[in-house]
């Protein structure tokens, strides 16, 4: 069977005619586990999504250690990922304990990014990152699915924020927390240069989407007056503003939202908590209240001694 690279972008039925198309597939990155590892109804299962390049393993599967952990119904994980990572993240699955593989299985797919445009979207903000806009388009069969960065932990059962779909309105697609709560300390209202959700915009690092939604409307956009789908809004998005963002495929999706706000469900900060939230002082009132639910180690707090009490959990759950 020759070598081919087997993706979205160059899915396996249109492969050449001289390439035993099902070996590669079988041999590729997109092998998944057997779906009968898990006994409960798929319905019950919740997707989770996460992209990981360069020193990201350990931080990824301490993430999809956290959810695990605490989780009662069953999970899928897709796990997009450089090609050197994919034997490292398989290997350690397959490692766990038999009775916590049985809780999950999972699928593990390449990096790629439309052909023509590949190079640009690679370096938008972190290697890969921008990963997650394409995440839509490349897992057509899945309805719904909560995206996280690798630096996530949970702290509640996945299930619990994956039911918040069940509290999005008919023109709710996605759900987010607001990038700040303290517009004092925000950094869009403060130092945006493009358009962005709400007072304070949105962060992007947990993202829990309606995908069927998504991939059917029609965005409004400062463009074109005609409406664009997800696939055709997000290369002119990146060509009008790309001199003007920071944070690469965040503030994509900030401008997306802001001209499309009724498509939004705002979280609370407590299911995307982060330093910013405690380093000026406490400003997120539902953590207080309530507890935090899903921590958010960004700026790299997992592995310095910048914040203390973040590091402390990452490095319990790592241990588990």
């Amino acid at each position: 069977c020759k070598s081919l690279s087997v993706s979205y972008w160059n899915p396996y039925w249109r492969l050449p005619a001289d390439v035993c198309g099902v070996n590669c597939l079988l041999e590729s990155s997109l092998r998944e586990r057997s779906v009968s590892a898990v006994k409960e109804r798929s319905d019950e299962r919740s997707h989770l999504a996460v992209v990981a390049c360069g020193s990201r393993l350990e931080e990824t599967l301490t993430m999809l250690k956290s959810a695990l952990i605490l989780s009662k119904k069953p999970l899928h994980f897709y796990i997009f990922a450089e090609d050197d990572l994919h034997d490292s993240f398989r290997n350690a699955l397959d490692s766990w304990p038999r009775t916590v593989q049985t809780k999950f299985n999972f699928t593990i797919y390449p990096i790629t990014f439309p052909k023509e445009n590949a190079k640009e979207w690679k370096k938008l903000f972190k290697p890969c990152a921008s990963q997650r806009l394409f995440l839509p388009l490349i897992l057509k069969e899945v309805d719904s699915l909560l995206y996280v960065d690798t630096d996530i932990l949970f702290l509640q059962p996945v299930e619990d924020i994956w039911a918040l779909l069940s509290q999005f309105n008919s023109s709710h697609l996605a759900a987010m927390a607001p990038e700040h709560e303290e517009p004092r300390i925000g950094w869009y209202n403060r130092f945006a240069r493009h358009p962005y959700y709400g007072k304070t915009g949105i962060n992007s690092g947990v993202m829990l989407m309606n995908m069927t939604r998504l991939r059917d409307k029609y965005f409004k956009n400062d463009m074109t007056t005609v409406a664009l789908k997800w696939e055709e809004i997000l290369m002119p998005l990146l060509q009008k503003y790309k001199l003007n963002i920071t944070w690469g495929d965040q503030d994509l999706l900030n401008i997306i939202f802001h001209h499309n706000p009724e498509s939004i469900y705002v979280f609370p900060c407590q299911w995307n908590y982060r330093p910013d939230h405690c380093i000026y002082g406490s400003n997120c009132q539902q953590a207080e209240q309530e507890g935090v639910f899903i921590l958010h180690g960004n700026r790299g707090v997992y592995h310095d001694d910048k914040q203390p009490a973040f590091r402390a959990v990452y490095e319990a759950i790592q241990k588990v």
